[in-house]
């Protein structure tokens, strides 16, 4: 018979004693089952002790943690956090050096325990560790474990980071802006100021004062503090008022900063970790958000300076030296012109930039493509110009619409979201990467209206191929410009076609009765095979990401479903795993048979407080909950999409419920159509006998059937 639902068998451990034992009620106070432990060691004074887990971050457990006991759980008779706030307070004001050491050293570690850290704050204990730093008579070790005690007990959110002093953050900000520091001091204190960008209006503005940008990009050669400096760049980025935003980049590029990224970091001999990749990200993504102001600039009709851009284009193009002196022939003339350009309104061009988005950011990359790559304007131009007028691809149009496509693709004015990582190399790798993006892209629209022999009426249905093709270019990761150009040149518009056919393969084709009767014989047998796949790599297990508010010091947990499909198994993880996490590793586990449900995105208890912010959008369709008794939950936050879609099946189909993916749809219709291919082409290789001569009198008749199990 099943014990009690509110018992669970633990085992409790004492240092030099032999551990007990018991069977723990749930619903008696810990007080009291802490009480009856102290007795059974002959321990007075019961009120002073706590439990703590023996394995992991051993953490204490409390009233409110304690329903996550499991069976089997080992845990450890320890002082209570009061007590040992208490204890390591006074040791770290002592004066003996060895001693401070090792409180420090075990308060760096504590600090990360919430039950531990409300009680050492309580007891004014940041306060105590700030004015050590202040102090500035700790060095190495010591300073490294108080730096790292201080950011772990901030980052709880007990303490407002507004309470900092001005002598804190010079004495922090000295550190970044000394030429030899350790390497552990330094990855503490960029944490540090970055902490108090993002979570302090006023202390931005006084890490900026503090802080030049380029003493943090001297710190990008060093690829321990790589992360960190590129974090702290960002927040400097994010937190800047606007009209710091474009001084602050010009800064950035002056200090080469996109060249000292490319060659340190992107091109560096490390591999790219995921919180490099996700700091890659928030910088291309903070880099294209200066663009939102001119594309949500429209243009002023009457404002001469920017006409006399519009004039400019002209004049490149068809060379405006020989202009007639008649007002009325000159007017006559530029509106030719402006058509042949490819302007919607002849008369007035500047009409065409007064819709946002793209706004004037298009005229801008007219204006680029004409002055820097000449040759290539002037030749779109006129060979459009000299086209039959149904056939002409309208330059100006195009480009307007391509910069809108553009900045719908790379998301320009949205804010970077939490959890992606989705930076592209080839934009670090060129000074107007933006610029020159547009005019490989207009030069690929152009050939691809000659390829679609379009006319205007085409326009909408051009444009809507030049997007795939940019976007299945991009998915393709190119590490430059030029390697972009090759990826869009194998992605002509025939080959869009082929793709496009290949995709919906499953959908258009073999419609007649019986090969939909031969599809729904094979589908429950194609599923079967995708439920196995999805248990496999369940069975294989995973790596996820614990994400908290420092990101750079990232924590790992992994889960992997046992060999007989029973039991999950967890654990926590030092770092990510490189292969196959052994069970033995994986500390706690949950009962396939207890797993009531599997919930996604907003139900997650985890997501429903996050779920309103935007840039927590990413987090949200990757978040997933495994529910089970008694009310408890297994939280997930996928890595990609794809782990998302695995783990999610594999879950519904161990519960025997239906996996219904985005990733199990496009492998069903990608098996089946490969399993109906091949039993065709079976049934077209059947070589039919031939039929013997006939009887006189008698006609013969041949009744054919395929088998098609």
């Amino acid at each position: 018979m099943p014990p009690p639902a509110d018992i669970v068998k633990v085992a409790i451990e004492w240092p030099g004693a032999n551990a007990q034992l018991i069977e723990m009620d749930q619903k008696r106070p810990l007080t009291s089952i802490i009480r009856e432990v102290c007795d059974g060691w002959s321990l007075s004074g019961s009120e002073q002790f706590a439990l703590r887990y023996a394995d992991g971050p051993q953490l204490y457990i409390t009233e409110q943690s304690r329903s996550e006991i499991k069976n089997g759980t080992i845990l450890r008779l320890a002082v209570s956090p009061g007590r040992a706030a208490r204890q390591l307070l006074e040791r770290i004001q002592s004066h003996g050096i060895d001693a401070r050491l090792e409180a420090l050293k075990e308060l760096a570690k504590l600090s990360a325990d919430p039950t531990f850290a409300a009680e050492f704050i309580n007891m004014e204990g940041i306060g105590t560790l700030a004015r050590l730093v202040e102090s500035g008579t700790h060095f190495g070790e010591m300073l490294a474990f108080t730096l790292t005690a201080f950011l772990e007990l901030m980052d709880h959110g007990i303490v407002s980071w507004d309470l900092i002093s001005l002598s804190f953050i010079k004495q922090i900000a000295g550190y970044v802006n000394q030429p030899m520091v350790d390497v552990s001091i330094l990855q503490r204190s960029l944490a540090i100021l970055e902490s108090m960008v993002l979570n302090s209006h006023s202390l931005y503005h006084r890490v900026a004062q503090e802080i030049t940008v380029g003493q943090l990009i001297g710190h990008l050669s060093n690829q321990e503090i790589q992360t960190y400096a590129i974090a702290l760049i960002n927040a400097l980025f994010l937190k800047a008022p606007e009209d710091r935003r474009q001084e602050m980049a010009s800064t950035l590029a002056q200090k080469h900063l996109r060249s000292i990224i490319l060659n340190h970091v992107i091109r560096g001999n490390r591999p790219i970790k995921a919180e490099m990749a996700h700091q890659l990200y928030v910088l291309q993504v903070l880099t294209f958000n200066l663009l939102e102001e001119r594309m949500m600039t429209k243009m002023d009709p009457n404002d001469q300076t920017q006409r006399d851009v519009i004039f400019e284009l002209r004049r490149i193009a068809f060379d405006g030296e020989n202009d007639p002196t008649g007002t009325e022939k000159r007017k006559a003339l530029y509106a030719k012109d402006y058509k042949m350009l490819g302007f919607t309104n002849h008369v007035n061009p500047a009409m065409d930039f007064t819709q946002t988005p793209p706004g004037m950011l298009a005229l801008d990359n007219m204006l680029y493509l004409a002055k820097v790559h000449q040759d290539t304007y002037i030749r779109i131009v006129l060979e459009n110009s000299s086209r039959e007028d149904k056939h002409e691809c309208p330059f100006g149009r195009c480009a307007i619409d391509l910069t809108r496509i553009l900045c719908e693709i790379l998301q320009v004015g949205e804010l970077p979201n939490e959890g992606c990582n989705d930076y592209h190399p080839m934009f670090f790798t060129h000074d107007r990467a933006w610029e020159e993006f547009f005019c490989i892209c207009i030069q690929l629209l152009n050939k691809t209206w000659k390829e679609m022999r379009a006319t205007s009426e085409d326009f909408n249905k051009v444009m809507q191929v030049v997007r795939e093709q940019i976007t299945r270019a991009l998915a393709m990761k190119p590490s430059s410009l030029d390697q972009l150009k090759n990826k869009l040149r194998g992605l002509s518009y025939s080959e869009i076609l082929r793709l496009r056919q290949s995709e919906r393969m499953s959908q258009d084709d073999f419609q007649s009765p019986p090969i939909i009767e031969l599809r729904e014989r094979i589908q429950p047998e194609i599923l079967e095979l995708i439920k196995q796949q999805r248990l496999n790599r369940l069975c294989e297990g995973s790596c996820f990401r614990k994400v908290g508010n420092r990101r750079r010091q990232e924590k790992f947990w992994f889960c992997r479903l046992s060999l007989n499909h029973k039991v999950l198994h967890y654990g926590d993880l030092d770092e990510s795993p490189q292969g196959e996490v052994p069970f033995e590793m994986l500390s706690d586990k949950i009962p396939v048979s207890d797993i009531k449900s599997v919930v996604t995105g907003k139900d997650c208890p985890h997501m429903k407080e996050k779920s309103a912010l935007k840039q927590n959008k990413e987090v949200l369709e990757l978040a997933f909950s495994v529910l089970y008794d008694p009310d408890e939950t297994l939280n997930f936050v996928a890595p990609n999409k794809y782990e998302y879609c695995i783990w999610t099946d594999g879950l519904c189909a161990l519960l025997g419920r239906e996996m219904s993916s985005d990733l199990t749809r496009s492998d069903l219709d990608t098996l089946i159509s490969m399993e109906m291919k091949l039993r065709l082409l079976d049934l077209e290789n059947i070589t039919i006998p031939e039929a013997p001569p006939p009887v006189p009198k008698e006609p013969s008749s041949y009744n054919f059937t395929y088998n098609y199990s």
